[in-house]
């Protein structure tokens, strides 16, 4: 190798190593029941739309969101443990993969620009491989993505997402559990601690209105650490070689 082709190396290397703005995207899940769910369109920067299937409002809403280039997914009601209803548009474990197919098809042509879909509850359901695996099998066919919302531990989703392609990613800091500002500021500095330490994260939050009252305070906040809200999307085609490792890991 001569010093110049060295050079060039260093240079690259150089290059790729150069920081970049970390990136999180925050997810509103839940949307679609309430009237007052349309008030997270008003949140700043490029938020994520997770609309619950076949709700009073949340195809007026998805649409809404789209018009203004927000990311909207399918926030899919999965089985859970707890036995809780789940709703319109779920999918259980008795069913095969043509009901699990044929359920997701009617979701997808209400809301057929969504990028999407992660998991509305799922603690039983994603702990079990022929679901997730119909599940994962049908988002590649549709070219769509898999944020699994972790409700267990024990979750295979994102390991069947890889097995067939899908890209995913993982949800790292609930926001909102407890409706407390003091609780919702305290998770909002965990996203910025592990945005700076991972580089892009995936934080879940809902549309109580204590949430979007601390949401737009917080937000802002982002820009003074370097850390760009994204949409969804833009987090998983992130192409750095960096980012790259840290999504197989993540």
């Amino acid at each position: 190798m001569t010093k110049y082709s060295l050079l060039a190396f260093f240079v690259f290397f150089a290059c790729q190593c150069i920081a970049q703005n970390a990136q999180v995207a925050i997810i509103i899940d839940d949307i679609g029941y309430r009237k007052t769910d349309s008030e997270t369109l008003a949140l700043p920067g490029n938020i994520t739309f997770a609309v619950l299937p076949h709700t009073p409002f949340g195809k007026v809403i998805a649409e809404q969101a789209h018009q203004s280039n927000k990311d909207v997914i399918i926030h899919v009601p999965m089985e859970s443990t707890s036995g809780k209803a789940l709703g319109p548009g779920a999918l259980t474990a008795e069913m095969d993969e043509t009901e699990i197919r044929h359920t997701l098809t009617l979701a997808l042509e209400e809301i057929p620009f969504a990028v999407g879909i992660n998991n509305h509850m799922g603690s039983k359901l994603t702990t079990l491989y022929s679901p997730m695996a119909w599940t994962m099998r049908f988002l590649k066919e549709k070219e769509l993505i898999f944020i699994d919302s972790v409700t267990t531990r024990e979750s295979k989703a994102r390991s069947l997402a890889r097995q067939f392609d899908v890209p995913n990613l993982s949800r790292r800091v609930f926001l909102d559990n407890q409706l407390d500002q003091h609780y919702i500021r305290q998770q909002f500095n965990e996203l910025i601690y592990y945005a700076k330490k991972n580089k892009r994260v995936v934080a879940i939050a809902h549309p109580h209105p204590e949430t979007m009252q601390a949401l737009q305070t917080l937000i802002p906040e982002l820009a003074k650490h370097n850390i760009d809200l994204v949409n969804i999307s833009a987090l998983l085609s992130t192409k750095s070689p960096v980012l790259s490792k840290i999504a197989a890991e993540d």
